[in-house]
């Protein structure tokens, strides 16, 4: 079924549920992004008033908010200033919930297919060409990450090369000095750099490790628990805008323009950023949280981040934070669940 069917049946499952919403003062929330072609469809979503609408048909009042620096918005949204946030999948086991804030997915939005990539200078270049060399990346980040993966998969590793930490807003200007052989970072940098670059070589991208550097919807677990109406909002604005991105919709280049006026480009380059973005339809959301393979993931990601030190200072180990997957299978400790993965927001959603 097109998923703007099963939207029309889902509005009708929700005028009830606004009716008797709208009786009673309307709760607000505020959901924090930032700029990047995958987060799109959420500041399109409240520009345009897709958001507004879903907002009233449950009865509450969603305002998506901009943030400058990605970072900034996971510590705001971790100190309690936002009831939600768009992260990966990493930055929401590491920031929140290490420290002990209880997060929910709502949903898992995209998975980076390419929109992640490891740079070097100089053609036909491989990750083994990475041995000495001096490589440019935000640290503990999903490029760092991606690295790791890279360097594990070529039987190498980080003591096999120098890293430099690097912030995203400076990451264009450092590949271009004499002392970076390579940069690990995301698009648009990652494009931009391809482009005033084109003796460099991309050796190693999020393609190469599919569904591992995911976007998620994150909201605080005790806001949903006494909102869920909270959650079938966005997973309902979410997918409208979705509906909105398919080819056979017919103001899709109107739709496409703005987006890619917001990023900075214009429609052939939005098209390119999101060609290496896979957006998830509300079943494969749903599969996806459920299966062995997310579960080995998550299981390699708690890893990464118990290495890096970002559980925690009083964590034992990689199993110091639980992870729920739909409403049973947690991985980790069992007495500390802070990141959840239920279904029931994209299932509304599904056939």
């Amino acid at each position: 079924m097109h998923i703007a069917k099963r939207l029309t049946t889902a509005i009708a499952l929700t005028l009830g549920v606004a009716a008797a919403a709208h009786a009673e003062e309307t709760p607000s929330f505020q959901i924090a992004w930032t700029i990047y072609a995958g987060s799109m469809p959420l500041g399109y979503a409240e520009q345009v008033g897709i958001l507004d609408k879903w907002a009233d048909r449950y009865g509450v009042d969603i305002q998506a908010v901009q943030l400058n620096d990605y970072i900034e918005a996971q510590n705001q949204y971790t100190a309690g200033q936002f009831d939600g946030v768009i992260a990966i999948a990493l930055d929401a086991l590491t920031i929140p919930a290490a420290i002990g804030v209880d997060s929910t997915v709502v949903m898992p939005l995209s998975a980076s297919a390419g929109s992640d990539g490891i740079v070097m200078k100089g053609k036909d270049k491989s990750v083994e060409d990475l041995k000495g060399a001096r490589i440019n990346l935000m640290e503990f980040s999903g490029s760092h990450y991606l690295l790791v993966r890279a360097l594990d998969q070529h039987g190498m590793s980080e003591r096999d090369l120098s890293l430099v930490n690097t912030s995203d807003a400076d990451i264009i200007t450092a590949f271009q000095s004499s002392d970076s052989d390579a940069v690990a970072t995301w698009k648009p940098q990652l494009s931009v750099i391809l482009e005033q670059n084109p003796d460099s070589t991309v050796i190693f991208d999020s393609a190469d490790i599919p569904n591992e550097i995911t976007d998620v919807l994150l909201v605080h677990t005790d806001t949903l628990e006494e909102h869920p109406e909270l959650g079938y909002a966005l997973a309902g604005a979410w997918y409208e805008v979705m509906s909105r991105l398919q080819a056979d919709y017919p103001d899709r280049t109107e739709v496409m323009a703005f987006m890619a006026d917001a990023v900075g480009t214009d429609p052939a380059g939005f098209q390119k950023q999101i060609d290496t973005i896979h957006f998830f339809t509300p079943e494969e959301a749903t599969q996806l949280v459920t299966s062995q393979d997310f579960a080995d993931t998550l299981e390699s990601i708690t890893h990464f981040a118990w290495d890096k030190g970002l559980l925690g200072q009083g964590a034992t180990g990689p199993d110091a934070v639980g992870v729920q997957f739909g409403e049973a299978h947690v991985l980790g400790n069992e007495q500390n669940v802070n990141l959840r993965f239920p279904t029931s927001y994209m299932e509304r959603y599904t056939q």
